[in-house]
């Protein structure tokens, strides 16, 4: 009876953020697998964070490149991840994916917070036909509530939606699938809430199954990060049964694969065409400004003030690893701010009492927090780096013990209080736990969306004053 079985081969990716260089080797390993299998049994789906923002041909297109190169490569399917969601605004991304999208994109639990609707562009659901049978695809991404608030979307559970979803698609179709940007976590929840899921292709977290995770009735797939893997799933579904008899998949290193060439064209076709967007020129400087991570820096100080600027505060912190590399003088192009600050970081307002702002000026004296490797949270650097500052003056003896070196702190010359709140112009980052753990605790924090970091480094190298203020101004001084 195997061969009155119905066979359908799934290929998925996650988790690409920007990185060119695999696309035509994945693309080459998908083309293969169609031509292998009998016609109109691949399915081929990406579940979200193909575009990163911090490499040249995404930033330089718009994301442009990515949507071509994935339409040439035969994608059918896509959920958006929190990089498409939450570094584009929903304009962008409408604009972005009504021109150039080749394939549904799929938004189960995101809603214009206007209409309270789902936007013209994306879906909330889609049935697909392969190798005879109806296939459900529900998408659902991370619930970056605040974020997306702000942006002008309504962000709903991602379980509940996928529950909704769940009911409604499965009388109608044989085999159902969950496109899932949430991470392993609450792709199990998915697996042990909700029934009728028969895959669950997952994302965000970066994690890799060698083989499908089976729980509780529900298989669990995912394929790691940045396109070294290519996902590869093959069911067979038995239509007397009305249920998958057989289930396996695995990941393939597509690193030996001969590259397409026609995704390799369109790639080198979108690094000329970015390249000539991000040779525009910025801003242009009279004199250069050197960066430090483990010390005050020109560089530092200048984006410390101009989030102060930016977000009308008392205060501007910021850590020095946001920026790698200092500026030459002359002219400063787009492309050079993106290498200097490529994280998709934004600027945000907090009101944060004066004590936990003394413990991170103490520990920004530490080498270990100035070493400290940060991942994820946007971040793009290698190094937290030392605190740079603007308004507050930091005076600091470095032969007294640990977290007790701090002699005396200013705020527009008035000592730093541990009882006042002060209002403080820093980054999204901080208030996520990462890096100075106590600016955590902040209060009344305002996200400032859709600019990121190297906007407002941007304005600060056209102010000269600023500029010239940043050379000569020292915030911490050791006595």
């Amino acid at each position: 009876m195997a061969n009155d079985l119905l066979k359908l081969v799934i290929l998925h990716s996650n988790d690409l953020h920007s990185h060119f260089d695999q696309m035509p080797k994945l693309a080459a390993y998908f083309h293969k697998v169609r031509q292998q299998a009998p016609a109109d049994s691949v399915l081929t789906l990406d579940i979200g964070d193909h575009m990163d923002r911090m490499f040249a041909e995404t930033e330089g297109s718009g994301g442009m490149a990515n949507l071509d190169i994935m339409n040439a490569s035969g994608y059918e399917a896509m959920v958006l991840g929190n990089n498409e969601g939450l570094t584009f605004t929903p304009d962008e991304l409408g604009s972005i994916f009504r021109r150039h999208a080749g394939f549904p994109v799929i938004g189960s639990n995101l809603l214009d917070k206007k209409t309270q609707l789902t936007p013209d562009w994306l879906v909330p659901y889609q049935i697909v036909r392969k190798a005879g049978l109806r296939i459900g695809l529900i998408g659902v991404t991370a619930a970056f509530t605040e974020y997306y608030d702000l942006l002008g979307w309504h962000v709903t559970d991602p379980v509940e939606a996928a529950a909704h979803y769940a009911g409604l698609l499965r009388p109608e179709v044989e085999v159902l699938i969950v496109l899932s940007h949430l991470g392993l976590k609450l792709d199990e929840r998915l697996a042990q809430e909700i029934d009728g899921i028969d895959l669950i292709l997952g994302g965000h977290t970066h994690h890799v199954f060698e083989e499908p995770f089976y729980l509780s009735g529900t298989y669990l797939c995912a394929a790691g990060k940045f396109g070294q893997y290519a996902g590869h799933v093959e069911l067979a579904y038995d239509p007397a049964e009305r249920r998958i008899r057989e289930l396996q998949g695995r990941v393939v290193d597509v690193s030996a694969e001969e590259p397409d060439s026609r995704v390799a064209a369109l790639l080198e076709q979108y690094r000329r065409s970015s390249r000539e967007v991000l040779d525009l020129e910025a801003s242009r400087l009279q004199q250069p400004l050197s960066l430090d991570w483990y010390g005050e820096s020109p560089l530092g100080n200048l984006l410390a003030a101009g989030l102060r600027r930016w977000t009308g505060a008392d205060i501007g912190l910021v850590n020095s690893g946001q920026l790698l590399q200092g500026l030459k003088e002359g002219s400063v192009s787009r492309g050079r701010l993106l290498e200097i600050c490529p994280g998709p970081i934004n600027p945000c307002r907090i009101l944060l009492r004066g004590s936990d702002l003394q413990q991170a000026l103490e520990e920004s004296l530490l080498e270990e927090f100035k070493a400290k490797p940060i991942r994820g949270l946007g971040f793009r650097g290698e190094v937290l780096g030392v605190l740079c500052l603007d308004g507050v003056t930091v005076e600091y003896d470095a032969s007294r013990p640990p977290l007790r070196r701090i002699v005396s702190a200013a705020v527009g010359g008035q000592p730093l209080e541990a009882d006042r709140e002060y209002l403080v112009g820093t980054i999204d980052m901080f208030t996520f736990g990462a890096g100075y753990l106590s600016l955590k605790n902040g209060r009344q924090v305002e996200y400032l969306l859709p600019e990121f970091l190297r906007d407002v480094l941007a304005a600060e190298l056209r102010n000269e004053a600023a500029v010239q203020a940043s050379t000569e101004t020292r915030h911490w001084i050791e006595k």
